[in-house]
Formats: C-alpha cells, sequence, structure tokens
C-alpha cells in the first residue's frame, strides 16, 4: 500500500484549480459546518472549495497498464479502516452531517475513485458520499457513480479515453456524465462483466472415459473440452452454466491439462 508520504496532485479545470481554498482545520479536513454537498439523494456531488477531487501520482498514462488497468489493484491501495473512520467523521463534521449524523448513512468515498488513480487518503479526495439503501454486497450496483467509476475505467484501459478526461469528468460532475452515458434514456451501456468458468476432470471406471465438469456463467451455451493430446468432446451448459462432458481419453491422461470454451469463456484445468 502506497500511503505514508504519498504527494498528491490536484486536479485542475481549465485555468483554474479545483483546489480553490477550503475552511482550515487540523488535518486540512475542512472546520465543523463548513462544507456544504451539492444535489440529493444518489445524485449528491462535494462541495469544491473542500473536495476538488485529487490524484495519485503514481498513475499517469504511461503507468495504466502496470496500475489501475490491473485487475484489483486498487484493492492494494485502500487505506485500512482504522485509518479512514477517523477521517471520516472529521469530514462529516466538515459536511455538516446533512444526511444525519450516523456514519452509517455514508460512504467515505474517494472522489476520483482509486480506479481511476485517484489519491488514497487525501483530504481534497475524501468526503462523507450519501450511502445507499441496504448496505449489502448486492446494493453496490445501487450506486450510480460506481457504474461511472466502472465504466471510465473500461474506457481508459481500453484506449478510449485518456486518463485526465475520466479524472475530469468524475471530479467535475459524474452525475451529469452519468446521465448522459448510463442513465434509463441512454443507449450506452455500462461494460459487460468478464465471463468465467472453471474446468476440472474425474475418471469413471464404469465408462472407461472422463467426466470432465464445466461451472460457467454461460446458460445454454456449447462447450467444448480439450484434453493436451487434442483429444476433445462438446455439449451443453444447462441453465446455471453447468455442463458434465465426457471425453474420450486413456486413463493414463489422469493429471495432464485439459481447457474448456463456454460461450465466451475460456479456462483451463487438469483431468
Amino acid at each position: 500500500m502506497r500511503r505514508a508520504g504519498v504527494i498528491v496532485a490536484v486536479i485542475f479545470a481549465g485555468s483554474a484549480s479545483l483546489a480553490a481554498v477550503a475552511p482550515a482545520d487540523s488535518g486540512g479536513w475542512g472546520a465543523p459546518y463548513s462544507c456544504h454537498a451539492r444535489g440529493s439523494g444518489l445524485y449528491v456531488l462535494p462541495d469544491p472549495r473542500c473536495t476538488p477531487g485529487a490524484v495519485n501520482p503514481a498513475v499517469t498514462q504511461s503507468t495504466i497498464d502496470s496500475t489501475i488497468c490491473i485487475a484489483g489493484w486498487s484493492a492494494g491501495e485502500r487505506p485500512p479502516e482504522a485509518v479512514t473512520e477517523p477521517q471520516k467523521r472529521l469530514s462529516l463534521a466538515a459536511y455538516g452531517y446533512y444526511a444525519g449524523r450516523s456514519l452509517g448513512n455514508y460512504e467515505f468515498d474517494h472522489l476520483i475513485s482509486l480506479e481511476l488513480g485517484g489519491a488514497t487518503d487525501s483530504p481534497e479526495n475524501l468526503w462523507p458520499e450519501r450511502n445507499y439503501p441496504g448496505v449489502s454486497p448486492d446494493s453496490y450496483y445501487l450506486n450510480p457513480k460506481d457504474h461511472v467509476e466502472d465504466a471510465l475505467n473500461h474506457l481508459v484501459c481500453e484506449g478510449k479515453m485518456s486518463l485526465a478526461s475520466a479524472q475530469h469528468i468524475i471530479a467535475s460532475n459524474w452525475v451529469s456524465w452519468y446521465r448522459t452515458h448510463i442513465g434509463p434514456t441512454s443507449t450506452v451501456k455500462p461494460a459487460p462483466t468478464k465471463a468465467t468458468c472453471t474446468v476440472s476432470g474425474a475418471w469413471s471406471d464404469a465408462y472407461h472415459d472422463f467426466d470432465v465438469y464445466v461451472h460457467s456463467d454461460q446458460a445454454d451455451e456449447r462447450v467444448t473440452v480439450t484434453a493436451s493430446d487434442g483429444t476433445s468432446a462438446s455439449y451443453h451448459t444447462d441453465s446455471s452454466g453447468y455442463a458434465d462432458v465426457y471425453l474420450n481419453a486413456p486413463e493414463s491422461a489422469s493429471g495432464e491439462a485439459v481447457s474448456a470454451t463456454v460461450g465466451a469463456a475460456r479456462c483451463s484445468g487438469t483431468l
């Protein structure tokens, strides 16, 4: 984790810096009731004087392939709760408890998300965003800003948008971009999740062949399994994405590699 001693860079809009001087306090989180959220519900935006957005200088256009475009990279950059909870309390006081005093009413949000190269624990990049209903693993998908962050990350990593442009969008007014590109009236859809599967095999003494078990998220799709010697067999997955494919290979193939192609998913394992 790169936290200690990290230098942050402030995002600029045109020729004017978004980092207008916020009311000072010890620690830089703003004096109580000095910051004012804009908007309502899940479409609330921070006060640009207090939370203009700041970036991690280790993430640049030239380093995206070794940072934000690696799956799971941002998880290693996220500060621990022992650090962020005291910061959240200070930030919440600065924003005047605009949605109540309970910490659970808020997500301590990186305005420029870590997956877009946002600074990890800068007061200029963290603020108490209104939380979405029902804090559970599934409720992530209720937060429109998370969808914007994911979509922009895909665009940057696919070379369709510069990192600087994505950072400006998320820091200045992500709500407008969401409503244009992702919202209910838009024809632009979020990038699909990657298709996945697993494959393994077991020798059948009764039938003298291998049962090759394929588990996937590809329902009702053709699946083809191939042994290391090129022997292959095909079948179809059921409604849950599962298939048991009978592969005519000798028992001596036990422990050898086997691959599977099912719909858009590719995976490998051993017999």
